[in-house]
């Protein structure tokens, strides 16, 4: 495979003892250890390997296949839930300040017998910074001044004001409006929007770290430089404190595989505990290699 799956064992043992990485199961590493603990499946690693075969001589083989097939095989079997990995807070000001209601949402919609979950819907709520514009280019369809979006299950909403910290500039609150006539994602006039976004409920959020993983080296293939420590990618962990995740997700146990929507596929870490869940990406929902 390319890149790191080449090296030799004394090579990925220098990258243990000189702390690049976390040990022999950490996510980044070519093992199975280090796999399973990304949240790889058995049934990908197998699939991985009948596709490629066996060749009498050393090749080279992207791991970008392994990784599309670990995706084919989560996005059959994983359950859905709704996830905001860098959480702006969105106030709506026309519903009930003390209203709570629930939605019907799929767990699955590539295995019905995965049946539904009910998720948690309130006044105040978080979405992706990332799917919000002030000033927004072109082709930017989602939530904007002035725009109407539809929240995944629930309502439209139309962002009537953006609040911003005094001292940094940065936005610090969107208030909203939603249409009461298009619970459930649709409305009666049939009128159409552009984007649907993902939400947490910030009454029922769930708090949690994730850790995003990408390739452990710059280059494909990074012994061929002589020097490959040099090509170790200093952007192969990123660690975000201030998730906020859906409450059917409360009781998840390491080990457990979950795509949150429109984000990538996830895995608890062992290092979860009672009061602090950690998830590991596994991956993204595409394939993004050709870009980084």
């Amino acid at each position: 495979m390319s890149g790191y799956t080449v090296m030799s064992k004394r090579k990925l043992l220098e990258l243990v003892e000189g702390r690049h990485v976390r040990g022999w199961d950490d996510p980044r590493m070519p093992t199975i250890v280090g796999m399973r603990r990304r949240g790889y499946t058995p049934e990908a690693i197998r699939n991985f390997c009948d596709r490629i075969g066996v060749a009498k001589r050393e090749n080279v083989v992207d791991v970008a296949l392994l990784e599309h097939a670990v995706r084919e095989d989560l996005n059959a079997h994983s359950p859905r839930v709704m996830g905001v990995l860098d959480p702006v807070r969105v106030v709506i000001e026309n519903y009930p300040e003390d209203g709570v209601e629930e939605f019907e949402v799929i767990n699955n919609p590539e295995d019905p017998a995965a049946g539904m979950r009910r998720v948690p819907f309130s006044r105040v709520l978080y979405i992706e910074r990332d799917d919000f514009r002030e000033d927004p280019p072109k082709k930017f369809f989602r939530l904007a001044p002035g725009r109407e979006v539809r929240l995944r299950g629930a309502y439209f909403i139309t962002c009537t004001s953006v609040l911003k910290d005094a001292v940094t500039g940065a936005i610090s609150e969107l208030r909203c409006a939603y249409d009461p006539a298009t619970r459930g994602g649709n409305a009666p006039d049939n009128r159409k929007v552009k984007a649907t976004l993902h939400w947490v409920s910030a009454a029922h959020a769930l708090d949690v770290e994730v850790r995003l993983y990408e390739r452990l080296f710059t280059s494909e293939t990074p012994d061929a430089s002589g020097d490959y420590k040099a090509d170790l990618n200093p952007a192969s962990l990123e660690e975000l404190r201030d998730c906020k995740l859906e409450p059917s997700v409360g009781a998840a146990a390491p080990g457990m595989r979950y795509q949150f929507e429109r984000l990538g596929y996830f895995c608890v870490d062992p290092d979860s505990t009672g009061g602090q869940l950690i998830f590991n990406r596994t991956v993204t929902l595409k394939d993004t290699g050709k870009k980084q």
